[in-house]
């Protein structure tokens, strides 16, 4: 099976994320390189629901060898720089809504000392202060508006750890030309069938319209939803995840701004309903706006009445388009010499954008494995890859429900997210530590994990988790240690809100640079 021949079947971000990848990291464009092909179907439209990133797509886009101005022209990206909770533990009260923010910045860590134990003990005790806003700067940010960096700063850093908002089709354009310039080969065609290896089972060609028999080595299954190479040649079985995420549906519109200068939101606003909760990102020239929720708790029609009553009279004559979608991942996402990436892997919820950062991880590890000069090395390399997305998958799982079984709203929905029997086992195992002590680094598999212990700790506290904390005696007995990192966070905070820019004007400086 020795050879360098990839085929990428599916474009959309996927494949176009995966093409531009391995042509970069295997050399499409050098003799001797890696011959990349990606077929793409031109009747099949993108789906626009990931326009959120996690902030390892700024290494992808530096790998690539992008410039960071012409990625946010070309995709209408603007800046990221966490999700912001609204009515997730309780529903809004006499014009009062409950609320909590997880950044991008780690907490400060003096001496890498954690600063969560002292927090907790300082709001048993009444301190007011919320976590994020006790260990990070960025939420004052986000509150005045403001973007993560300056102009001067350098591509794809700045004083604020971040990410993007993007148009979806316009992101998979961008990759397109990316892709191409790398070396990758486009083919504009539908495929009908796959041919499979009699005596292996691998996939031995594909075969697309006009084009005919196309021939590869590795077959790269972008093809979405569909999962023509991984589900319906190979018969990937899918692990339905629904019993403990039950959303199923969404519903999306775009919603344009009241004037061209009208501020852009520098983070993705998460707002609870009665049977789910709402995404709204803000674009440049529009506000990205859905609703996710559970056909089991809801039906369509409610969910429309509730997305229009968010947006307001302006979504009164919007056009909402309906997605429909399984919850859940294939255990194995590579078998023989196909690899599943992106939808026909598996998906969940935008909830804190983990779509795309799954595309990244999936093309990092294939180009780490390659070439894949005979059979063993293919089936070792699979049993690795398919260990560790499975495993990742399954902790995103219970990452995500963290999110909704501290809620202490009264819906039938949310009843029934709280109750632990819907909960990971895992999760509740946690979950009755955290209830005596804090988080800690050694409650998470490093290898699997997507999310850091301090993301967990945003969400934990955000949400006011019950947490009896009585530490040994003298165990955390530095309290002047942690006040004077407190108050470090907070003159740090109002010093960068003296030199960080509106989050619109860096937009529109970086589409003119």
């Amino acid at each position: 099976m020795a050879g360098n021949r990839i085929v990428i079947v599916g474009g959309g971000t996927a494949g176009w994320l995966t093409a531009a990848y391995l042509a970069k990291q295997l050399g499409a464009d050098r003799p001797g390189g890696a011959r990349i092909t990606l077929i793409e179907s031109p009747e099949i439209g993108i789906i626009g629901v990931g326009e959120g990133t996690f902030p390892t797509i700024r290494s992808t886009l530096a790998t690539l060898g992008v410039s960071e101005a012409r990625f946010m022209r070309e995709s209408s990206a603007t800046f990221k720089q966490g999700v912001r909770f609204v009515d997730w533990e309780r529903r809004s009260a006499d014009g009062k809504s409950s609320e909590y923010f997880h950044p991008f910045n780690l907490p400060l860590r003096p001496e890498g000392r954690d600063l969560s134990p002292y927090w907790l003990l300082d709001h048993q005790a009444g301190a007011p202060l919320a976590f994020a806003d006790a260990v990070t700067t960025q939420g004052k940010i986000i509150e005045a508006g403001l973007a993560p960096k300056r102009l001067e700063d350098a591509d794809f850093q700045g004083p604020m750890n971040y990410a993007y908002h993007f148009d979806a089709a316009r992101f998979a354009d961008f990759l397109r030309g990316v892709a191409k310039e790398l070396g990758v080969i486009h083919l504009a065609a539908k495929v009908e069938t796959v041919q499979l290896d009699a005596e292996t089972g691998d996939i031995a060609s594909v075969t697309a319209g006009e084009l005919g028999v196309i021939e590869g080595n590795l077959f790269i299954d972008c093809s979405g939803f569909r999962a023509l190479l991984i589900g319906e040649a190979l018969g990937a079985p899918f692990r339905r995840c629904d019993d403990v995420l039950f959303n199923d549906r969404a519903l999306a519109v775009q919603v344009p701004y009241p004037a061209p200068d009208a501020p852009i939101a520098p983070y993705t606003l998460a707002t609870a309903h009665e049977a789910g909760w709402t995404w709204d990102i803000g674009l440049d020239g529009r506000r990205g706006v859905g609703y996710v929720f559970s056909s089991r708790h809801t039906d369509e029609a409610r969910a429309e009445q509730v997305l229009r009553a968010y947006v307001g009279p302006e979504a009164d004559h919007l056009p909402v388009r309906l997605l429909k979608f399984q919850t859940g991942y294939r255990e194995r996402q590579w078998i023989g010499n196909c690899v599943a990436v992106g939808l026909s892997a598996g998906f969940f919820e935008p909830l804190e954008s983990t779509g795309i950062m799954l595309i990244e991880v999936a093309a990092t590890m294939i180009a780490e494995v390659f070439p894949l000069r005979d059979r063993a090395a293919m089936d070792s390399a699979a049993r690795t890859f398919n260990g560790l997305m499975a495993g990742r998958f399954e902790r995103i799982v219970s990452f995500l429900k963290l999110h909704y079984c501290l809620s202490k709203r009264d819906e039938p929905y949310w009843r029934d997210n709280a109750d632990p029997a819907s909960w990971p086992q895992g999760l509740r195992d946690l979950m009755a530590q955290w209830k005596h002590r804090p988080v800690s680094r050694f409650d998470f598999l490093v290898d699997l994990e997507t999310f850091l212990p301090a993301s967990y700790q945003y969400i934990l506290y955000g949400m006011n988790a019950a947490t009896d904390f009585a530490p040994v005696e003298g165990r955390y007995a530095d309290g002047a240690m942690a006040r004077q990192a407190f108050a470090k966070v907070a003159g740090a905070a109002t010093e960068a809100l003296k030199h960080l820019p509106p989050h619109r004007t860096l937009v529109e400086a970086y589409y003119r640079r």
